[in-house]
């Protein structure tokens, strides 16, 4: 029986990457795609000598003509710090990387799998956010570029599934957390650590209730794993993230006590746009994919602190 074979865009990212293990350790050739604007060949360079992996640098936003039989699509920076960079730049990976890797997926007839975001819910009017609201969403803002370019990649997908009949799975990332985040993209986990461990003053922009739910990365590439298993008529999209959900102040005070830090807390004004509240309806998810994340907030901070102070100490 021959492997399956799995591209994975944005796969020296984050996410990707560990995506990339999964994938080889569940038997599969894997070729990650990546054009290093936001992934670092760092995160892979432990993968290099596996003979079922392949590293090959590219911009989704030009067509790719390679064979596979399953395409994880994650190519995107998303943080506000890289998002906001280069955001016209942003916009084409989401939408033109969506319509090179849809086009790939129907000349190989693949399973493509989008990872979208709970950024396409903006700043929600509906709490928890279910996969069936349909979001408050500023499309000319500073953080449109994101948001907007996930949004049309999901109008995208659905209209190559029912025109083309392409096998599509659309999940929607909630905050994700963990080893091999990048210590400068501005996201909260990481920017509070960071903080904490070089003895800064601890950030909080607004006055630090606005909530968001973490989930540790190894329980989301699970989801990620289960989703594009699962029988072809399901095709999301599809929430996925931990139901707990913390403020700002709770976070940076869980920081603070797991790393032995004394960082005060600095208070910011709230960056336009930001939402309030961020919490994800999982019932779709423990349903179809009887899938629920299951780390806790201490064992995901314990295990990406520990890696935090080994990136800062070899700096």
């Amino acid at each position: 029986m021959n492997n399956i074979r799995s591209i994975v865009t944005g796969g020296a990212g984050f996410l990707g990457s560990h995506l990339c293990e999964r994938l080889l350790a569940e038997g599969h050739d894997v070729l990650c795609v990546d054009n290093f604007f936001t992934g670092r060949r760092s995160n892979v360079s432990h993968l290099l000598d596996h003979p079922r992996f392949e590293l090959m640098r590219h911009d989704v936003t030009f067509p790719l003509y390679v064979e596979a039989d399953q395409i994880y699509n994650l190519a995107c920076p998303a943080s506000p710090v890289h998002y906001q960079h280069d955001p016209v730049q942003t916009t084409k990976t989401s939408v033109h990387g969506a319509i090179n890797m849809l086009g790939l997926a129907k000349r190989l007839r693949a399973k493509i799998l989008q990872a979208s975001t709970s950024e396409v819910y903006g700043d929600p009017d509906v709490h928890p956010q279910p996969e069936g609201y349909w979001g408050r969403v500023n499309p000319i803002g500073p953080r449109s570029c994101y948001d907007e370019g996930k949004r049309c990649a999901e109008t995208l997908f659905f209209d190559y599934h029912r025109q083309h009949k392409l096998r599509i799975k659309v999940i929607r990332i909630f905050n994700t957390y963990g080893p091999r985040m990048h210590p400068d993209d501005g996201r909260v986990v990481s920017n509070f650590i960071v903080q904490a461990l070089t003895g800064q003053p601890i950030t909080i922009y607004g006055d630090g209730s606005q909530t968001r739910s973490f989930c540790y990365v190894d329980d989301l590439i699970e989801a990620m794993f289960l989703m594009m298993n699962s029988p072809d008529e399901f095709t999301g999209p599809v929430n996925v993230g931990n139901a707990d959900e913390y403020s700002m102040i709770g976070l940076a005070q869980e920081v603070i006590r797991l790393t032995g830090g004394r960082s005060e807390l600095v208070f910011k004004p709230l960056p336009e746009d930001d939402p309030k509240q961020r919490k994800p309806d999982v019932a779709l998810a423990k349903s179809a994919l009887g899938w629920q994340a299951n780390t806790s907030l201490q064992s995901g901070l314990e295990k990406t602190i520990h890696y935090f102070s080994a990136l800062l100490a070899n700096k």
